[in-house]
């Protein structure tokens, strides 16, 4: 097989990695201001950290098409810790920890950790930073004149947002705010327009520029401030270049609120890079895997670097991401060309960056926040149900009117407690058994059973009623907490001989030291079949053959069943059925083995002197309670009798033997004059009709003749040792209906009902 050539020497890899490069680099500037501008840090911040994102990480990562720069996932983060921390120096110091924590982590390949955070707290993460960007970055998409980037916890934020919009606004920049929401809006949903190359927040920067411009020459009133326009440093010259970093601020090394900081900034931006990367990873159309551990090393490089120059915290962007595999990415070049562009851009174009409204960098957050904190999101969790919606709604609440750090341990917290709920309400599950021997409660134990469990497992153990049975199995089960061993010892041995219930073991492994054991009947016995009576028999058929058409049989140990029959059966019925292989009896009826004896002739032709010797054998010697004659639908025996019988042998498809004219003439007695004459003219669906019509009438025929022939079998009847009932089963459906006017030796009014389609749950499930 010839290998895939390498995308990094191929001519046509490099122009789709240029081309992806210059897209990603123009949805990126706009994102690397606004989201600078939603911390409450320097604008040129935010852009040194798309450049970091962009040529560092997308060196050192090992993920072909993902993009790291700024998040908007970050931004509550960021302004709360340059509040709690006093300075944006110290704020840097926190991002170098972080940074640090990040690089031991994927040294010691700790790429899985996102598995462990429950969906739920996640989502609500993101719709909590969602909430937290509207309410941050509407003052600027209203024009307001001034707006606070302080911290954000204990409703400050809501505090902030009532002031604000109680000021004064520029009408321009209302203007710009409110008609970049609306184009960015109409983009998104307008089919050609989300379908093409051209993104979004390029079309709205382009627009609000020369918006603001055509502002700024009206005059008067109309000018947008100097304060509400973008503003990063101008350098004339290469040595000013250096007045864009700002460094870390060393003195507060043993301030713990670094280290809290560092370490919420390391936990957050590496479960929002992990969960990103898993979602760009398929979006690729290659189906490539980004090593995870790897990634967290590359992005804690990426945020020691950002900490020391000056930057912002960075993750890996599902945006940028996205972006870069629509635009044809084939390799990690896009990002690292994407990365050199934004540094070209602040080098040599910066006062084009001035001249950007602060109130379209906001408007393209808002839209990134009302599609984090979308109602969608909320109305889906909703439906999930509380244990998805309970702790979701929680985590945003915490982090809203908290911090994020604490928002998301509280979220975690509620989780935990849903989980150990649920383990306590759902754990496992039970069935209830319908054996030969009564009922079972039969616990499937899961493969997993750790002490979580021990308090619903003590619950379902005790729900057990007295005198009853307990099957625990652990078939399915890979491990056992020692804590939940002692629990099922300690019932055994304690507390299920106090109230008089039978335990029985299965599928225990040999380290757990406990011996699989059955203590109940799944089977006939001696004092089984000489306790039922015809009509308990005829129930348990019925129950049985529920169980089958609604595939949940019961589990049987054939192996034991076979050691215990080896010797002595004890039957309850004698079934004589057609030979057919649909209908195998011990299938049908869910029975196990020994259970009834078989008699099984083509046609249900049952009137000849071997047949009637085995139903007094079965009946008279083995002490079976029940004789039914079953036949079943769709036969093509009695198809081929009754047509024999109508058009006569030389009319027939084929040649059924020699010795098949004696089923033809037992089968003829049950058709009537007139089902000959007609027969012909029928369609080959009313044929079919026909010969089951027949076969009703030819089984409780034989029946009859059955009494009519056997002195034994009519004594047995008389003597009310014994019931004799007609059934046929439908191969189409599964049910066995029996025909209770045939029932002889019985008390009909406890023959069970014709079957219906609806099933019949014949097990409990707790």
């Amino acid at each position: 097989m010839d290998r895939e050539p390498n995308p990094m020497l191929s001519a046509t890899g490099l122009v789709k990695d240029v081309t992806s490069g210059i897209v990603v680099f123009l949805v990126a500037l706009p994102l690397c201001l606004g989201i600078a501008l939603a911390s409450g840090a320097e604008l040129i911040s935010g852009i040194i950290s798309g450049i970091i994102g962009g040529v560092i990480i997308g060196f050192l990562s090992g993920s072909h098409t993902s993009v790291s720069g700024p998040a908007a996932g970050l931004t509550a983060i960021v302004a709360t810790q340059i509040g709690q921390l006093g300075s944006y120096e110290a704020f840097l110091l926190a991002v170098c920890v972080g940074g640090v924590i990040q690089i031991a982590m994927g040294l010691a390949k700790f790429g899985f950790i996102a598995a462990f955070f429950p969906s739920s707290v996640i989502k609500g993460l993101l719709a909590a930073i969602g909430i937290i960007i509207l309410i941050k970055q509407i003052p600027y998409v209203l024009g307001l004149t001034w707006a606070t980037t302080e911290g954000f916890g204990h409703f400050q934020i809501f505090r902030d947002l009532v002031n604000q919009l109680s000021g004064d606004f520029t009408a321009s920049a209302l203007m710009i705010g409110v008609g970049s929401v609306a184009v960015l809006e109409l983009w998104s949903r307008y089919k050609p327009l989300k379908n093409s190359i051209v993104p979004a927040p390029l079309v709205v920067v382009l627009a609000s520029v020369a918006a603001a411009i055509f502002f700024k020459r009206l005059g008067g009133g109309w000018e947008i401030p100097a304060h509400q326009l973008v503003d990063v440093p101008v350098a004339n010259n290469l040595s000013e270049l250096g007045n864009w970093f700002r460094w870390p601020d060393y003195s507060q090394i043993l301030n713990p609120a670094i280290y809290i900081a560092g370490f919420t900034i390391a936990v957050v931006a590496s479960l929002e890079t992990l969960l990103n990367l898993e979602a760009v990873d398929n979006l690729d159309p290659k189906q490539r895997s980004s090593p995870a551990s790897r990634e967290l090393f590359a992005q804690g490089v990426g945020n020691l670097t950002a900490g020391l120059i000056g930057g912002l915290p960075v993750t890996s962007v599902i945006v940028r991401g996205s972006v870069n595999i629509n635009a044809g990415a084939q390799t990690k070049r896009s990002a690292i060309i994407h990365g050199v562009l934004l540094a070209a851009m602040v080098a040599l174009l910066p006062a084009y960056l001035n001249l950007i409204p602060l109130s379209c960098l906001a408007a393209i957050l808002v839209v990134t926040g009302l599609k984090l904190a979308s109602p969608k999101l909320f109305k889906q969790l909703w439906s999930e149900g509380r244990y998805q919606f309970g702790p979701f709604i929680i985590t945003v609440i915490a982090i809203v009117v908290t911090d994020l750090l604490i928002g998301i341990l509280i979220g975690l917290a509620t989780s935990l407690a849903f989980i150990l709920y649920s383990n306590y309400q759902r754990p496992i599950r039970t069935i209830i058994e319908n054996h030969l021997g009564g009922k079972v409660h039969h616990i499937e134990l899961a493969n997993q059973v750790s002490f979580l469990n021990r308090a619903a497992l003590d619950k379902a153990f005790r729900a057990v009623p007295r005198d009853g049975h307990l099957l625990i199995d652990a078939s399915n089960t890979a491990y056992l907490d020692p804590d939940i061993l002692e629990l099922i010892r300690e019932f055994r041995q304690k507390t299920a001989p106090a109230f008089n219930v039978q335990v029985s073991l299965k599928g225990f492994r040999d380290r757990y030291r406990m011996q699989d054991e059955i203590r109940f009947v799944d089977y006939s016995t001696r004092e089984l079949q000489q306790a039922v009576t015809p009509e308990q028999v005829l129930q348990l058929l019925r129950e049985g053959n529920e169980r089958f058409r609604t595939q949940r049989t019961l589990p049987r140990d054939t192996g034991r069943q076979v050691s215990a029959t080896a010797q002595k059966q004890f039957p309850m019925a004698v079934v004589m059925s057609c030979m057919d292989s649909r209908t195998p009896t011990e299938l049908i009826f869910d029975l196990g083995l020994g259970d009834v004896l078989n008699i099984c002739v083509a046609g249900n032709v049952m009137v000849g002197p071997r047949v009637l010797a085995s139903v007094e054998y079965g009946c008279g010697v083995e002490g079976a309670k029940l004789v039914v004659a079953m036949a079943h639908t769709g036969s093509p025996i009695i198809r081929a009798a009754v047509e024999i019988a109508c058009l006569g042998r030389s009319r027939a498809d084929q040649d059924f033997g020699e010795h098949f004219v004696h089923i033809v003439e037992e089968i003829s007695h049950s058709i009537t004059p007139e089902q000959r004459r007609r027969y012909e003219a029928l369609t080959s669906h009313e044929q079919d009709e026909m010969a089951d019509q027949v076969l009703r009438k030819h089984i409780l025929r034989s029946l009859e003749l059955i009494r009519s022939k056997s002195r034994t079998v009519e004594a047995l009847v008389s003597q009310g040792k014994i019931g004799m009932i007609a059934a046929v089963y439908d191969v189409k459906k599964g049910w066995i209906e029996f025909l209770k006017d045939s029932a002889v030796g019985m008390d009909r009014n406890a023959i069970p009902p014709t079957p219906t389609d609806i099933p019949v749950d014949i097990e409990k499930v707790v």
